[in-house]
């Protein structure tokens, strides 16, 4: 990181530089699937994991950000399933791709994307999915020349400053992934515009579509999770992930694991349904420092989603959970200075008692509290800042009497939950 300041500068030269330097290890994977999306990208990747695990099928998994170590972004295929990436092989591809590097200008992301499909290619697996770190076309992950399948999930705004400031142009950008025969697998879309786009560019390229809502189905119904396309029905039950969107989600995983012709069978469907595990996306806390602050009976989640998508179907999970149970709702929240926050507030405005804004520590480009609170009140919030999650706990919990306990939705940033989950210490594993 001292080295090779964050930074974000789409483009393909700099990686397919290092790559040729280590012998192009990403010609010599595994069948891989590429995933994009704004929201529900890693939720694919997890489900798609966890079904072919069930299947008994290895396989390898790149997703990021990470939230506590940088060992969550490589995920190896082992006998019983995945593990993180140990210590010792990893130091030593993040050392060999930064030798391959030199002295010559490189991100982050590319080097750490470097080290994905060295690892990649040197352990044996029989499967790859690999998770786009921001848009597709010039993504650094974009050097894989032949997926057996490509999938994008829903599209929204965000990263508009890289991606464009309109969901066609973000659309574009995360069609850039599809390639000439490989089948495309498009996702429930909330903008007409975005499948459009999304489409036209398979269509462009000669990359066979696949559409929800068109070729592939899903909806809940008598509790239950259908999944319909044209080789028939699955009767499943809902996806052990909260939230209705996780159905979209899940109905993705699987029509994708289909066109790159995996063919899971019903068993390992319905076993990686209930199986998969995807940290930071409203995951509940139920232990730690965090969570003993809390009134007894409190319930703490957290989700890092960050964009009025995001705001949206968090919203409608919580809304879901308050019909079953009943609870005043308090919003604690942190955010990037570069995303929107107004509109993700907005979908919680007759939900939320209060919104605590908090700084975040693990990052010197967050929103400060006082502007992040005025944003929530511009979107029709009650908002105060706070020092940090744990007075924002204190100060609702510190003589709490009512019934029911409170709700808490800690959100807004990736960031801010690794920080909720280092201090709980429950680090994904």
């Amino acid at each position: 990181m001292a080295r090779h300041p964050k930074g974000f500068d789409l483009a393909l030269d700099r990686i397919r530089r290092v790559l040729t330097a280590l012998g192009e290890p990403q010609k010599r994977l595994p069948p891989l699937v590429h995933v994009a999306g704004t929201n529900g990208k890693g939720s694919v990747v997890a489900f798609s994991r966890a079904i072919l695990e069930a299947a008994g099928t290895g396989v390898h998994v790149h997703t990021s950000p990470h939230l506590v170590r940088w060992h969550e972004r490589y995920r190896l295929a082992h006998t019983g399933g995945g593990r993180l990436v140990e210590d010792a092989m990893l130091v030593e591809a993040v050392e060999r791709a930064a030798r391959a590097a030199g002295e010559e200008p490189i991100t982050v992301f590319e080097i750490l994307t470097a080290v994905a499909f060295l690892l990649f290619s040197e352990n044996p697996a029989e499967a790859v999915l690999l998770e786009v770190g921001l848009g597709g076309r010039f993504d650094a992950t974009n050097v894989v020349e032949a997926p057996v399948a490509t999938a994008v999930s829903a599209i929204s705004l965000d990263h508009q400053s890289y991606l464009g400031d309109r969901v066609e142009l973000i659309a574009a950008e995360k069609a850039g992934i599809f390639k000439r025969g490989a089948p495309a697998v498009i996702g429930a879309q909330s903008e007409a515009v975005a499948l459009d786009v999304l489409r036209t560019n398979a269509q462009r390229v000669g990359a066979p579509a696949t559409v929800f809502g068109e070729d592939f189905f899903a909806f809940e119904e008598h509790g239950r999770f259908v999944y319909q396309d044209d080789r028939g029905l699955l009767d499943l039950p809902l996806p052990k992930l909260p939230g209705r969107h996780q159905i979209a989600n899940a109905a993705l995983a699987i029509a994708t694991l289909r066109a790159a012709g995996f063919d899971p069978s019903p068993d390992a469907v319905e076993t990686g349904l209930q199986t998969a595990r995807w940290p930071g996306r409203l995951q509940g806390l139920t232990s730690g420092a965090l969570h003993a602050l809390a009134a007894p009976g409190s319930e703490i989640w957290i989700d890092g989603g960050h964009n009025p998508g995001a705001g949206v179907v968090v919203a409608e999970a919580i809304a879901d959970m308050e019909d079953r149970v009943q609870r005043p709702l308090f919003l604690i929240s942190g955010m990037l200075s570069t995303k929107e926050p107004v509109g993700f507030f907005e979908a919680f405005a007759g939900m939320a008692r209060r919104v605590f804004t908090v700084p975040i520590a693990s990052s010197n480009a967050g929103m400060s509290p006082d502007d992040l609170a005025d944003a929530a009140i511009e979107a029709g919030l009650d908002a105060e800042p706070c020092d940090s999650v744990a007075e924002a706990i204190r100060l609702v919990s510190t003589g709490w009497r009512s019934e029911p306990a409170p709700r808490f939705l800690i959100c807004g940033s990736l960031y801010l939950v690794g920080e909720v989950l280092a201090e709980s210490d429950l680090a994904p594993e």
